[in-house]
């Protein structure tokens, strides 16, 4: 009998001392077909894919894009993709859309690589950035929370080739890793209502992009 409830104890322990949360299968959607296909919404972009590299480009326009995998939601889990700007001031702007609504409603994390390599620290600290639209912009973010939704990328990444993000989202907060970094880039909690939504690749005003190699694990609670 002891040896019975000593079995149910350690069963008991071990459950217990499992993760809340399970990753499911990773995702890897097809980016030939985002000039085309119904699963994919893009606003305020022309989307043309390269075969030869696997990527996706985006042309610029004087509006903030965003293109929409609907076919997919995320709450929680963690989203992967390569990106490529330049080093241009104010012409480069892009990242990913996560838990979106529709084109105006989502939270995001982007980047400005042409503030990689700044020679001024201040430019360097503003290289990524988080926002909630549309309550928390980073116009407002800046004034009230100065220096707390954005960072500097460290060690700085060169601003005209791909680099890799991985965007980690769990228990209402969200760590973002830069080419394989094992400490975040950036660590903030999530400003949005919302808890699931979309999936999407976002370019910022007067600013185009290339992205490649996305994977998305969703991670849903046991």
């Amino acid at each position: 009998m002891n040896s019975l409830k000593a079995i149910y104890s350690s069963i008991l322990f071990i459950l217990l001392s499992m993760p809340a949360f399970a990753a499911e299968t990773v995702l890897v959607p097809d980016l030939a077909k985002v000039p085309q296909s119904e699963a994919w919404t893009v606003h305020n972009r022309k989307a043309a894919f390269d075969v030869r590299q696997g990527s996706v480009y985006f042309n610029a326009e004087a509006e903030t894009g965003i293109a929409w995998l609907k076919t997919t939601d995320i709450g929680e889990g963690v989203i992967e993709v390569d990106l490529k700007g330049n080093d241009v001031k104010d012409k480069s702007y892009l990242g990913v859309a996560f838990r979106g609504q529709n084109e105006k409603t989502y939270e995001a994390v982007y980047f400005r690589p042409f503030n990689f390599k700044a020679p001024d620290p201040l430019r360097q600290s503003h290289s990524v950035q988080y926002i909630a639209e549309p309550d928390y912009p980073w116009e407002r973010l800046r004034q009230e929370h100065p220096g707390k939704y954005e960072n500097a990328v460290t060690p700085a990444v060169n601003p005209n080739e791909f680099f890799h993000v991985k965007i980690v989202l769990e228990n209402q907060q969200l760590r973002v890793y830069v080419d394989n970094s094992q400490e975040p880039t950036l660590a903030v909690e999530s400003l949005a209502t919302q808890q699931s939504g979309w999936i999407g690749f976002w370019m910022g005003k007067n600013a185009d992009g290339t992205f490649k190699n996305l994977k998305i694990t969703p991670i849903k609670q046991k």
